[in-house]
């Protein structure tokens, strides 16, 4: 089983990555305790005509770990309230889902 990368990508309406960005500061995920899950990051790209790009990124132990998180009570009370936040997004985000086939970890010593 290789590690699986889940991605999702939103276009914030330029204006509104203060609020973006507190949203997901503030909020409890719940993944700590998910079976499989790894790491998240939430990733600020370039402000692009109207919008600045962003992408939240998980890693997880396999791609069956992620989908058991999608389909959990954890990941339904993560996302709870957000469909009242339509007027941060221009359109719905992107979802982009990758097994990894390589990878490299660097340890400190």
């Amino acid at each position: 089983m290789n590690p699986f990368i889940a991605m999702n990508r939103f276009q914030v309406v330029s204006g509104y990555e203060k609020e973006f960005e507190a949203i997901w500061k503030n909020r409890n995920t719940y993944l700590e305790k998910v079976p499989g899950f790894q790491q998240f990051n939430l990733l600020k790209g370039p402000n692009l005509e109207g919008f600045t790009l962003y992408a939240s990124h998980t890693q997880w132990d396999s791609e069956s770990h992620f989908e058991g998180w999608t389909k959990s009570e954890a990941f339904r009370k993560a996302h709870e309230g957000a469909g009242s936040r339509g007027h941060l997004y221009m359109g719905h985000p992107h979802f982009e889902g990758f097994e990894v086939v390589k990878g490299t970890r660097v340890t400190s010593t």
